[in-house]
């Protein structure tokens, strides 16, 4: 069985692909770049700027090189997937991230409230805490990251998931690989069995056959005749 720690790193490791896919260049070292670089590269693909970009690419006016019209689809699958990771990282904060410690108040001991609001700073700070305060949604691999550290008891101010906490974050991650691999057609060899409408000249049931980027192909279960996007090849 695929482990919520596999599932999240695997999501983590094909988003670029999901940037190239989408008509622009993946980011390469995204965390090298500062968070607030980042996000302003993933803020980068708007609507309104998408739509711009196709009509450029319509417009015959438009000679030389064009920029690559983005592929809508493609990019309302990625934000789906941020939203949702995005909330149950939320919901997940909500519950097993531990308060900062409290500042102290005016009747600590002067001797120890410089110690205690050095504490108190730090532990506010931590940047293992869950605290995007930003318009708009994370990007994914920094949610699925954050996810990963939960899954795997990583030291910081939280306590260990549960069991109902630990399937939550399974069930969330395990469709967002879902969704991902279907937008890229990369989840290995399907076989979908066609309806008797589109049964074959001989009667029998027609099987057609794809995923993980292969060409697709059909094969006739009765006369063995297999077509290809060409034509038949062989019957």
């Amino acid at each position: 069985m695929t482990t919520t720690a596999t599932t999240l790193r695997t999501l983590i490791t094909m988003w670029p692909d999901l940037h190239n896919a989408l008509g622009d260049r993946p980011i390469h070292g995204a965390f090298g770049l500062g968070l607030r670089g980042y996000l302003t590269a993933i803020d980068h693909h708007d609507p309104t700027e998408a739509a711009a970009l196709r009509a450029d690419e319509r417009d015959p006016a438009q000679l030389g090189q064009r920029p690559v019209p983005l592929n809508l689809a493609l990019y309302d699958t990625m934000r789906a997937i941020e939203a949702a990771l995005a909330h149950c990282a939320e919901v997940t904060a909500a519950a097993v991230q531990i308060d900062p410690i409290p500042l102290p108040g005016s009747d600590w001991p002067a001797a120890d409230r410089a110690r205690r609001t050095a504490a108190s700073r730090a532990d506010l700070a931590d940047r293992r805490r869950w605290r995007f305060q930003r318009p708009g949604t994370p990007p994914a691999t920094y949610t699925a990251l954050w996810l990963l550290a939960r899954i795997e008891r990583r030291p910081g101010p939280f306590r260990t998931l549960d069991d109902v906490q630990e399937r939550y974050i399974r069930t969330v991650a395990m469709e967002a690989l879902r969704r991902a691999e279907a937008a890229l057609d990369t989840s290995g060899d399907r076989m979908k069995e066609l309806g008797p409408e589109h049964s074959c000249q001989c009667g029998g049931t027609i099987e057609v056959y794809g995923g993980g980027g292969a060409t697709p192909c059909a094969r006739c279960t009765g006369c063995g005749a297999l077509w290809t996007e060409s034509g038949v090849i062989a019957a």
